[in-house]
């Protein structure tokens, strides 16, 4: 969970803690253990071997009590608003809270149970209504207003002045300005998006639960021993003989590139994709109808023409249209290389005389075959170069290289939720910068995809912290004693996922509430952070052969570069597609929408291959259905990897990847100031210039023209 200016934070309390508890006895706030300041080595650590569902709804009822009497302190005060009467208090204010939703929201994400769900329930909306009340309160507002007013002729720094308008900002666009009436309409709107946030969250996490069993190993034929052995594994869980192929992305992918039954990969590919969509209990269709119309009657009553214009105020993009036109500039190339891609998979077909055209469920398959094909790359191949323990000592080696973070685990020192994670202790020049968890493996009652934790942000503003900063995958764990190894693409997401860890670590602001950033800009450091993985260095000292030790051939990495740009039609289309479909669903004024059907037409209005399909179908769209977080916002992928292509190429014309003054340049001016300044003048502080989209476009093969 990423920091936010402060009133952003109080609305994305609601999104961040949608979150709840069956009745039942709770323990006395007296002797509450998740409502204590957390204790122990290392700036204090979160309790996690203390955390009960049971003790939550006592600590929300202390905590929101407690923030109640913090702003009704700042906002009663008789004396001048002045930025150290009101500004730093508010910095300050609701802390315990702060971290009962960091407990709560970590426990949801990563060890969801029925306990969890209710909890959810409940609380969803009485946070959500609890944090409106703040924001509505015009005592606050009014000082908040006379601040920003005089904020050029009052002596204000330039931090100072900048938080000031973005909490005045955020304030207003969250209805600050709005009739008691009004006021009393939106958080109706906030309060049942919040039910329907929990109610979609925990409809897929159901259907992500199912499970294809498979009782003949004849079916499994091609798949590699190590991905048999996690399906395995999956079945005993679940009490089952033979293999279980769980409904998960991590489980999936593997049939459907190396499975040869056809008839498996079919079964499996239409489990996957129809998640949230078969008419059952667990459908979400009505829940997204629900969501999309809530979320337009909200931004008309704060003034906005759309959902995705209300949004955007916030971002790099600043608008919808500036988003599609990326988007669009890059879909046509996208759209072209897949028909390629399609006759080259076609041909091979026509070739092994199988007698089909190519399908959604052939497409992995088929362009495995195409790379062995044309590149001699088999990812079976890579996968012993890739054995995780590895790959997580070359993500530490390279940010200990670039920017002089230092590692020690410390495993076995400080409470975890899960016996499989691991810990380090990090410093830097000598001094701690806090501490980094990971928490690797997938389970049952864990959301899927990969995603980072901030447990607690850095902040110079007294009481000092440090950081707290976690990274959660879902790779497949075999058997006992077999080593875990990942893909190449399982690999590129761990030093994606731990890109995010070094942007909270190297993060060095004052004020809290300057330490998040616009969505289109929190992907950025992340990206950047996969380009080191296949250096030669990190290769030789860590993509060592799991039972050879011997490092990986340069003839094998030759092939991976020869390979980079292949398959890039799929990859972007399959992303693309997802992200136009969000924006044009929140640019739709009334909010009146058939998802099914919108669904459908916009992918035929934008030429969509019938040979793929969306990386996220809206019935299962967790971005944009389980919180606001990137509603109107998938795009930001696309638009920080337009500034992480040009970064890296900023590496390149400085002559190496481990160029020290320029990775010097990189933390100081982008990663460790959080959102104190503009980020795109930052950006261009730190290029000369803005991110050139054609760096883009040559690092995924397309024309640059």
């Amino acid at each position: 969970m990423r920091h936010l200016s402060l009133a952003a934070a109080l609305a994305a309390l609601l999104s961040t803690s949608a979150m709840a508890s069956p009745p039942q006895a709770v323990q006395a706030p007296a002797t509450n253990p998740l409502i204590a300041p957390w204790t122990g080595p290392y700036g204090g650590v979160p309790p996690w071997d203390k955390v009960k569902p049971e003790l939550f709804p006592a600590a929300f009822e202390a905590a929101l009590a407690e923030r109640k009497r913090d702003y009704d302190r700042i906002a009663n005060n008789p004396a001048k608003p002045s930025f150290a009467n009101t500004f730093v208090p508010m910095q300050n204010a609701g802390q315990t809270l702060n971290r009962v939703m960091t407990l709560f929201g970590v426990m949801t994400g990563n060890m969801n149970t029925p306990a969890y769900q209710a909890l959810d329930r409940e609380w969803s909306p009485r946070l959500s209504k609890a944090s409106d009340e703040i924001t509505f309160n015009p005592k606050l507002f009014a000082r908040i207003e006379a601040i920003y007013k005089a904020r050029d002729t009052s002596g204000l720094d330039a931090q100072q002045k900048r938080l000031v308008t973005r909490t005045y900002d955020s304030f207003v666009r969250q209805g600050a300005k709005l009739t008691p009436a009004q006021k009393a309409e939106l958080s109706a709107f906030n309060q049942n998006l919040a039910i329907n946030f929990s109610e979609f969250s925990q409809r897929l996490l159901a259907d992500e639960g199912t499970a294809i069993i498979v009782t003949d190993e004849a079916r499994l034929a091609g798949l590699p021993d190590s991905v048999k052995a996690v399906a395995k594994a999956a079945a005993a869980e679940r009490g089952q003989q033979g293999w279980a192929i769980v409904n998960t992305r991590s489980a999936v992918d593997p049939v459907l590139t190396f499975a040869t039954d056809r008839a498996l990969r079919e079964q499996v590919w239409r489990a996957f994709t129809k998640r949230g969509d078969n008419g059952d209990i667990n459908d979400t269709k009505a829940t997204i109808a629900r969501i999309v119309k809530l979320r337009a009657n909200r931004a008309h009553l704060l003034g906005f023409k759309t959902h995705a214009d209300w949004r955007m105020q916030d971002t790099m993009a600043k608008t919808p249209a500036a988003a599609m036109d990326l988007m669009m500039r890059v879909w046509p190339a996208a759209k072209a290389r897949v028909a390629e891609e399609v006759r080259d998979m076609q041909a091979i077909a026509d070739k092994d005389g199988a007698k089909i055209t190519i399908e959604p469920w052939d497409y992995r398959f088929y362009q495995e075959k195409v790379r062995k094909s044309r590149y001699d790359l088999d990812q079976a191949e890579l996968k012993p170069y890739f054995e995780l323990n590895n790959i997580i000592q070359g993500s530490l080696y390279a940010a200990n290289r670039l920017y002089g973070l230092e590692f020690k685990e410390i495993t076995g020192t400080v409470p975890v939720f899960e016996s499989n994670m691991r810990v380090w202790h990090v410093t830097r020049n000598g001094k701690e910068v806090g501490l980094f968890y990971r928490d690797d493996f997938a389970r049952t009652g864990k959301r899927s995809g990969a995603w980072a934790n901030t447990y607690r942000g850095q902040r110079n503003l007294p009481p000092v912290q440090n950081v707290l900063s976690s990274n959660n995958n879902n790779f497949a764990k075999g058997a006992k004693g077999e080593p875990v190894l990942i893909s190449l693409d399982d690999a590129e997401t761990l030093f994606h996922e731990f890109g995010h860890a070094i942007h909270a670590m190297l993060q060095n602001v004052t004020y809290p509430g300057l330490a998040g950033t616009p969505r289109d800009f929190v992907e950025y450091p992340s990206q950047v952070n996969e380009h080191w993985l296949l250096t030669r260095d990190v290769l030789d000292k860590y993509a060592r052969h799991y039972k050879t030790g011997q490092p990986m051939p340069q003839a094998l990495l030759d092939k991976i570069k020869a390979s980079e740009t292949f398959n890039q039609g799929f990859a972007t289309t399959e992303y693309l597609s997802s992200a136009i479909v969000d924006m044009k669903l929140h640019t739709i004024p009334d909010g009146i929408v058939d998802p099914a059907a919108f669904e459908a037409a916009t992918l035929k209005e934008i030429g969509m291959p019938k040979e793929l399909l969306m990386r996220h179908r809206l019935p299962q769209f967790n971005h944009l259905f389980s919180s606001d977080s990137y509603s109107a916002g998938y795009y930001s992928y696309l638009w920080s990897e337009t500034m992480d292509a040009d970064t890296f190429a900023a590496f390149e014309e400085a002559g190496s990847p481990w160029d020290k003054a320029t990775a010097d340049r990189f933390a100081r001016i982008l990663l460790s100031t959080g959102n104190e300044s503009d980020r795109a003048e930052a950006y261009r502080a730190f290029r000369g210039r803005d991110p050139d989209v054609n760096a883009l476009l040559k690092q995924r093969g397309f024309p640059t023209k």
